[in-house]
């Protein structure tokens, strides 16, 4: 039954190769748009800008970066949500992607219908900072001054459902705390607020804030991911501060609309992979506190999944909303 099942799927294989096979060398027959849901600026678009500039110079293929920020991300979701799928309309989707549908009421698209995960770009720890104003040293320190002044202390976040506002929200549900959220439209704004003590604490990717922590403006207090941030080898882990198995990340994924030819994800699949993984990428990619990944669709497909089962039940448990 094996066998003849493997010969009938190589017979169908083989009969639809030649279509299977010009369908992809035609693509990309047009300049591709890579839709952006952040303004200029922001850490995902400096990534998909590297990225995006070396697979234009590998294909000969004019690609448009368009930021489309708004909606918490879903202003640049839908549109990549309703392009045609042909591989010309694709986008850096974040961390936010997979809880607004647990948190947001009608959405204008469906999630895991209208997109075709591609790869898996990067992955960024984030590092929570405080204004040095407050006292605190340590993560236990934060702990026992929220609970010694409930509701007294704020965070900000670069906005809505990203990894700053989940891994906060998540300490708060672990740690038995009540801080509030003050969300802002992207990270710069809220690294503004920070260092002028406007709010406390901030957990964003370390790019922005590094400068602070080095001249003092800030105090690194832990980092979300499991093993210890490069750029900040003496900041502990939150699972080292007390935090057993805390590991919380942002990633930037791109993804295409739904139903894409399987020949036209295969090839933006690999060659977005390959870019990611180029040393000259890699350690830009390194400057800008992220780890670079470049997985397969399916490998994406999978994490993807992951995403929405952990962040989900954590959303729908707390009663997140997308404020």
């Amino acid at each position: 039954m094996r066998i003849s099942n493997a010969l009938a799927l190589a017979a169908a294989v083989f009969a639809s190769g030649p279509a299977l096979a010009g369908e992809s060398q035609a693509f990309p027959s047009r300049p591709i748009r890579w839709i952006v849901p952040l303004p200029p600026g922001a850490t995902a678009d400096i990534i998909t800008r590297f990225v995006a500039q070396k697979v234009s110079e590998s294909w000969g293929q004019q690609i448009v970066v368009d930021n489309r920020p708004g909606g918490v991300f879903t202003v640049g979701s839908e549109i990549v949500a309703k392009a045609p799928a042909d591989g010309h309309t694709v986008g850096t989707l974040l961390t936010p992607h997979v809880v607004n549908p647990f948190v947001t009421k009608n959405l204008p698209y469906n999630t895991e219908r209208d997109f075709t995960p591609v790869t898996l770009m990067v992955i960024v720890p984030g590092v929570m900072t405080m204004y040095p104003g407050v006292g605190a040293t340590t993560l236990k320190d934060v702990i026992a001054l929220a609970k010694a002044k409930p509701e007294a202390l704020n965070y900000g976040s670069p906005g809505p459902l990203t990894s700053g506002h989940l891994s906060m929200e998540l300490l708060k549900l672990r740690a038995g705390i009540n801080i509030t959220h003050i969300p802002y439209k992207g990270g710069a704004p809220a690294i503004i607020d920070l260092v002028g003590g406007r709010i406390q604490f901030l957990i964003s990717g370390p790019p922005g804030v590094l400068p602070h922590i080095k001249a003092g403006r800030l105090k690194a207090i832990a980092t979300t991911a499991s093993k210890r941030s490069p750029g900040l080898p003496d900041t502990p882990t939150f699972i080292e501060s007390g935090m057993p198995g805390f590991d919380t990340y942002e990633w930037y994924g791109v993804f295409a609309p739904g139903k894409l030819p399987k020949p036209v994800l295969a090839k933006l699949s690999q060659e977005i992979a390959r870019v990611i993984k180029l040393p000259e990428i890699s350690e830009r990619l390194a400057v800008q506190g992220a780890l670079p990944v470049g997985n397969t669709a399916e490998e994406f497909a999978s994490f993807v999944k992951s995403e929405m089962d952990l962040w989900g039940k954590l959303a729908q448990k707390i009663g997140l909303k997308a404020d």
